[in-house]
């Protein structure tokens, strides 16, 4: 018995540290095992905005914590364009480009332009570290592809957040199909071996939601010190259900929703009980009829106009309301 109740203690530690089966720990999928989204999406750059894709190309940051002494990977699934996972527009002639960048320039806390939310940026900020570009090749359909191995001081510091950043974009250079694809960062090239607290988050999140009514996916922007309201805007939701958002504070306040190839936009009061916490934005699909292979971009800014980062693995857990709590109202604009 005694020996039994050891196993279950270790069992409910591994648990609580947020580790999953197979290795896998929260932090390192991108999307997030929380987020429940199964892929990011980019289409070719001959693609149609209406599609899903605001701008046909998406970044992505990894932080590595300053104590992480080893070599590691940052791999793509399902890379190429063609097969299962991706979504044809007449036959599949698309290729994509993904770059990983480190070095002096691609922190996004010291150099805004890195984030890429605006058409001006430089998106290839930093030094190229590694390149690949894919179209139709099977040998990585629903496979990974593994860039590296790379060293963490090959990334540019960020004091505030103690870890090495590095950075990978997705680009749609040619064609007009989707890509679905999804990252992880990794200790191993053939294996998926996390590294104890690191994380990915973006600013533009460009995802595609589940063929399944019954599916909820999330994402999870984090609230700093000194944000009072936030601005969230969400691109050709297709009239997909609803979109609430849920805090300690918020049960789920739905906000307003996108139609095809349009952006709507609501902004939300912060209440000092969510400072230091994650917001969780919830999509919820339509109970009525399946909309199928439904590709949505979310951004959000505080109300001095900064970009807030939407976190794989939402700082301070995942948000459950308290009821105890009295819920405001959103402000529609």
């Amino acid at each position: 018995m005694k020996l039994k109740n050891t196993i279950l203690r270790i069992l409910l530690l591994i648990t609580i540290s947020g580790f999953l089966p197979h290795g896998e720990a929260r932090g390192q999928a991108v999307p997030g095992k929380d987020e429940n989204i199964p892929f990011l999406v980019t289409f070719g750059k001959e693609g149609q905005t209406s599609w899903g894709d605001a701008n046909f190309y998406s970044i992505f940051f990894f932080t590595i914590p300053k104590d992480f002494n080893r070599q590691f990977y940052i791999k793509v699934f399902d890379p190429d364009v063609g097969g299962e996972n991706d979504e044809i527009q007449g036959v599949f002639d698309s290729k994509t480009r993904f770059s990983v960048y480190g070095g002096k320039g691609i922190d996004p806390d010291k150099h805004i332009e890195s984030r890429g939310l605006k058409k001006t940026d430089n998106l290839r900020l930093g030094n190229l570290l590694a390149s690949k570009v894919f179209g139709i090749e099977p040998k990585y359909d629903n496979k990974y592809y593994a860039f590296g191995p790379f060293n963490p001081t090959e990334g540019e510091y960020n004091e505030k957040w103690k870890s090495y950043i590095f950075k990978i974009v997705c680009e749609g250079i040619s064609g007009d199909d989707g890509n679905m694809y999804r990252y992880f960062l990794s200790r191993d090239a053939n294996n998926d071996l996390a590294i104890e607290g690191a994380n990915g988050f973006t600013y533009s999140y460009t995802l595609r939601l589940w063929n399944d009514i019954k599916s909820v996916s999330h994402i999870y922007p984090y609230v700093d010190t000194g944000i009072v309201s936030i601005k969230l805007r969400n691109f050709d939701w297709d009239d997909d259900g609803s979109i609430l958002v849920v805090s300690t504070y918020k049960q789920g306040i739905p906000v307003p929703i996108s139609n095809e190839d349009d952006w709507k936009e609501a902004v939300i009061l912060i209440q000092p009980e969510e400072i230091g916490k994650s917001l969780d934005f919830q999509f919820h699909k339509k109970q009525d009829y399946l909309v199928r292979n439904n590709n949505v971009v979310v951004t959000i800014e505080n109300q001095r106009g900064d970009a807030l980062q939407f976190f794989s693995s939402p700082i301070g857990g995942v948000p459950v309301y308290q009821p105890a709590v009295m819920i405001r109202k959103v402000q529609k604009k």
